[in-house]
C-alpha cells in the first residue's frame, strides 16, 4: 500500500525532463527551424514553472523565480506553477489556498494561462478531486466565465501526452458537470486538443490542417478555434503560412478568427504582445491587435449570467458572429 502511494506521489510531483517535451522527445515528426525551437521552449517553460511551484517555500519565492522568465514565456511558466500548486492544494484535501493566492496576486495578469495550468493538474488527478481544484476567485476578472480554459488545458494535456488515444484514436472524454454544464465539457476539451495539434505538428500548416480534418466533422469547429488561439498566442509560422491556414479553415474561418481574437486579448491582458501575435491576428482575423482586443471587450458577457449555454460559449458566439464564412469582420 505504501509503495503504491509513494509511486502515485512521484508521478504527480516529478516533472518530465526538458528533453521529454521536445518534438524529438515526444516523437512528433517536426522539421526543426528557428520557429519550432521557439515552440519547443513553451512546454519547457511550463516544466520549469512546475518545478519551481513544487519546490518553492512560499508564494514570494514562486513569484521571484517566475519574474526572471522572459516576458514572452512568462505566462507559460505561470501555467506550470499553477499546475503544481493545484496538485498540492488537492493533496491537502482541498483546504489549501496556494492557487487562490497566486491567481489573485502576481498571477492575475496571466489569468487566462493559469486557468489552463489548473487543467494540466486535472489531467493527473482523479475525477473525484476535480470539484476541489477551482478556488473561489470572486473579484478576479473573467471569473468564472473563463474557468472553462481549465477544461481546455485538460484537453491539451491529454492530446499532447497521450496522442495515440486522444488524437489518432479521437477519444471523447465522458461528460463532467463543470460549471453545471456537463454537455459542454467535451467541446471545451476539444478546443484544447486543437491547440495541442498546433504544437504536435510544430506549426506546420499542412500537417495541422490534415490532422483537424481527420476528426469527426462535428468536432472540427472547436478544433479550429484552438488552432487559431495557439497560432496567434504561441506563434510558429510566418504570414504566408498563416494565410494558407486561414484559407484551409474554409467554413470554419469564424472559429479560427475567434481563437485569434481570444489570444490577442490574453496577450494584451498580460501586458506583453509579441510581433507574431500582431501578425497572426491581422492575417487570421483582419484586425489590428487593438481592434481585436476591443472586439473581445465589446462582446464580453456577464460572468454571473446563467442559462443552458455557458457564458464562455456565449462570448465565443458573439465574437464569431462578427466574422462571416469569408473570415472578414463585419460591422457591429
Amino acid at each position: 500500500m505504501m509503495s503504491t502511494l509513494s509511486g502515485s506521489l512521484r508521478r504527480l510531483l516529478l516533472a518530465p525532463p526538458l528533453a521529454d517535451v521536445t518534438f524529438a522527445g515526444r516523437g512528433f515528426p517536426v522539421t526543426q527551424t528557428d520557429a519550432t525551437q521557439r515552440l519547443e521552449a513553451i512546454p519547457q517553460a511550463v516544466v520549469c514553472g512546475f518545478e519551481w511551484g513544487i519546490d518553492a517555500r512560499g508564494q514570494w519565492e514562486v513569484e521571484r523565480r517566475l519574474s526572471m522568465v522572459e516576458p514572452e514565456l512568462q505566462g507559460f511558466a505561470y501555467e506550470g506553477a499553477t499546475m503544481a500548486l493545484t496538485i498540492l492544494d488537492a493533496m491537502s484535501g482541498g483546504r489549501g489556498h496556494r492557487v487562490r493566492d497566486l491567481l489573485l496576486g502576481p498571477g492575475q495578469p496571466h489569468i487566462f494561462l493559469t486557468y489552463i495550468g489548473i487543467g494540466f493538474a486535472m489531467a493527473r488527478l482523479p475525477r473525484p478531486l476535480w470539484k476541489k481544484v477551482m478556488p473561489d476567485l470572486t473579484g478576479s476578472a473573467y471569473y468564472p466565465t473563463m474557468s472553462w480554459l481549465a477544461v481546455d488545458g485538460y484537453g491539451f494535456d491529454r492530446a499532447y501526452f497521450d496522442t495515440g488515444r486522444w488524437v489518432d484514436g479521437q477519444y471523447v472524454p465522458s461528460p463532467y458537470p463543470w460549471e453545471n454544464s456537463p454537455g459542454y465539457f467535451a467541446r471545451a476539451a476539444d478546443q484544447g486538443v486543437g491547440r495541442a495539434l498546433w504544437f504536435i505538428h510544430g506549426g506546420q500548416v499542412p500537417d495541422v490542417t490534415a490532422s483537424v480534418r481527420r476528426f469527426a466533422s462535428h468536432r472540427q469547429a472547436d478544433l479550429w478555434s484552438g488552432v487559431g488561439l495557439a497560432a496567434t498566442f504561441a506563434g510558429g509560422c510566418g504570414a504566408e503560412a498563416l494565410s494558407v491556414l486561414r484559407r484551409e479553415a474554409g467554413a470554419h474561418r469564424p472559429e479560427l478568427a475567434q481563437g485569434a481574437v481570444f489570444a490577442a486579448k490574453a496577450r494584451s491582458y498580460a501586458g506583453f504582445i509579441p510581433t507574431h501575435t500582431e501578425m497572426a491576428v491581422s492575417v487570421l482575423a483582419d484586425l489590428s491587435l487593438q481592434d481585436a482586443v476591443t472586439l473581445a471587450d465589446d462582446t464580453e458577457v456577464s460572468p454571473h449570467g446563467s442559462g443552458p449555454v455557458p457564458q464562455y460559449e456565449l462570448w465565443r458566439q458573439r465574437v464569431r458572429a462578427r466574422f462571416p464564412a469569408s473570415g472578414d469582420p463585419v460591422s457591429a
